[in-house]
């Protein structure tokens, strides 16, 4: 296990003081004469029970005596006020405070978490952190995620000089009262006035202080997703943390799954499912991720890191387990990184397996990661028959690029998914040139001049259903990609992931020059080298391991 780095020197900021001046007198006596007060967790008063301190390995009675409904009126009234998810904080401190009530809404019992601001916690991700990429960490409650997460935004404001926005929605990250916790540096903190509105002060951030990244604890509906979604493709970073402990939680939670992709069911033909071997449903990844970095905190002081997000989803719903990368920080002080070994299940290759999704066409994103693609039922084209063209066969048997002409089709994603895709096309703004028109389905509904014009001169039009990069992908990859390119280019990028986790060449299957060419091109996307060995008709492409290029 190497040894990348001494950690940076850990600084506490508590605030206990402030905690302990909230508590009724004869509670707050006895807390003070306990030596391991630092390691205190939480203290619970609940009506008619004694009084407890909690600390990482148990609890210890606070006193003989029953807590009262004084005990409760004394701490209330030195609180801020309780929102309606039952939280309330101590002013400019991250003390948190949650109420039980009963069923006439009287506070029975509360709970007051120690909230502390602990420098140096991400020196353990600091350089994914830096890389810009979008990261979400998720783990158990209590394991340190919004510590980690309020660091980040410190570290991002202060050191980096970038224009950060904290979403507080319970007042988690940056403390109570309108002043934020200087644990928080130089960002800036928006507080959410409801739960059920975190999703709308996460557009509104985007929208009204130009943020280069936003900070959010807990995303945890559906809503706050897609949310999520929208500000990853405004280019806006996202670091965030979410319910679940590890990504295979995410890829099944029905909600959250969109975080990292979300799952679909297709339907295969009966000669594909005879082929591979599986049921004629099968589940594949249905969009790109929205974080590019899924961080899984199992400790303080160990993580496990799943640096592709997209690659890490198609292996889960391929049946293979994937293997993050493990950092643990020593009692010493040092950072060691532990790559994980691959470790494929038995039962991965039984047609009935868990998850089965290897997907009918897969090709590289451009970024070392894997997207399936099916085109929905309304992704269609009109040709000038007017018929709805063959497929999936690949459309475009031209000897030089096809030039499309985008109408309503936003210019830059198209830009985005033809570099993902080793397809022939170049982008036109001349529609006397192009070979054919993109546009969307409420477009082609209205028939404007100039579809109008297309379809009088005999230009194909290309109907996508949505002005979405995904969309986009589908109609490259179903317009300019056979089954043949397509199973290629499949295998090329399982070839891809062997050659990294086993570091040694892998050989492809023998293919033509056309597909080799292709298969090339998609390998370099991931940053690895190749080469084409033996002579025709069995020529194939050898993929290069990192170390050997």
């Amino acid at each position: 296990m190497p040894t990348i780095k001494p950690a940076a020197r850990r600084e506490v900021m508590d605030n206990l003081a402030q905690l302990l001046e909230v508590l009724p007198p004869h509670i707050r006596a006895e807390l003070e004469g306990i030596d391991r007060v630092h390691e205190l967790l939480e203290i619970v008063l609940d009506l008619g029970r004694q009084p407890e301190a909690r600390f990482p390995d148990g609890f210890v009675y606070l006193s003989d005596d029953f807590v009262t409904r004084e005990d409760l009126d004394y701490v209330v009234k030195r609180v801020g006020q309780f929102g309606q998810d039952n939280r309330a904080g101590i002013e400019r401190t991250l003390h948190r405070i949650s109420a039980i009530r009963n069923r006439n809404g009287h506070i029975i019992g509360l709970t007051c978490r120690i909230g502390r601001a602990v420098f140096g916690t991400i020196d353990i991700i600091q350089d994914v952190v830096e890389s810009g990429r979008n990261i979400l960490l998720l783990g158990r409650p209590g394991v340190g995620k919004t510590t980690m997460l309020r660091e980040v935004a410190r570290i991002l404001a202060d050191q980096f000089g970038k224009r950060v926005i904290v979403v507080d929605t319970s007042n988690e990250i940056a403390g109570d009262g309108d002043v934020p916790h200087p644990a928080i540096g130089h960002a800036r903190r928006m507080q959410v006035p409801r739960v059920d509105l975190q999703a709308r002060v996460m557009i509104e951030a985007v929208e009204n202080h130009m943020p280069e990244v936003i900070v959010i604890d807990e995303i945890g509906t559906e809503q706050e997703a897609q949310a999520a979604r929208t500000i990853a493709e405004r280019g806006v970073q996202l670091v965030a943390t979410a319910h679940g402990n590890t990504l295979d939680n995410l890829v099944l939670n029905p909600t959250l799954s969109d975080l990292v992709g979300g799952i679909q069911a297709v339907t295969l033909s009966d000669e594909e499912a005879k082929k591979r071997g599986t049921q004629k449903t099968v589940l594949e990844r249905k969009a790109p991720p929205t974080f590019d970095v899924v961080v899984e905190i199992q400790d303080r002081d160990r993580l496990a890191i799943h640096h592709d997000v997209a690659t890490t989803v198609d292996l889960l719903l391929r049946g293979i387990e994937p293997s993050p990368e493990v950092r643990v920080r020593s009692p010493e002080g040092t950072i060691q990184v532990q790559e994980g070994a691959p470790r494929r299940p038995p039962e991965a290759d039984a047609p009935d397996n868990r998850f089965d999704a290897r997907p009918p066409e897969v090709h590289g994103d451009g970024g070392g990661g894997a997207r399936a693609f099916v085109v929905p039922r309304d992704v269609r084209s009109s040709g000038r028959d007017g018929q709805t063209p063959p497929s999936p066969s690949r459309l475009w048997g031209g000897s030089r690029p096809a030039r499309i002409f985008p109408y309503a089709v936003s210019t830059s994603r198209l830009q985005r998914a033809l570099a993902s895709l080793p397809v022939p096309v170049q982008i036109t703004q001349d529609l006397d040139s192009a070979d054919m028109v993109l546009t969307i389905k409420g477009q082609y509904r209205k028939m404007p001049k100039r579809l109008k014009e297309a379809e009088r001169r005999g230009v194909p039009i290309h109907v996508i259903r949505s002005n979405t990069l995904a969309q986009m992908e589908q109609f490259l990859e179903r317009t300019f990609l056979s089954p043949e390119d397509a199973s290629a280019l499949m295998e090329a990028q399982r070839a891809v992931e062997q050659a990294r986790q086993l570091a040694r060449p892998v050989e492809l299957s023998p293919q033509s020059a056309y597909i080799r060419k292709l298969q090339h091109e998609l390998i370099e996307r991931y940053n690895l080298r190749s080469t084409s060995i033996g002579e025709e008709p069995n020529r194939r492409v050898l993929v290069l391991p990192e170390e050997i290029r």
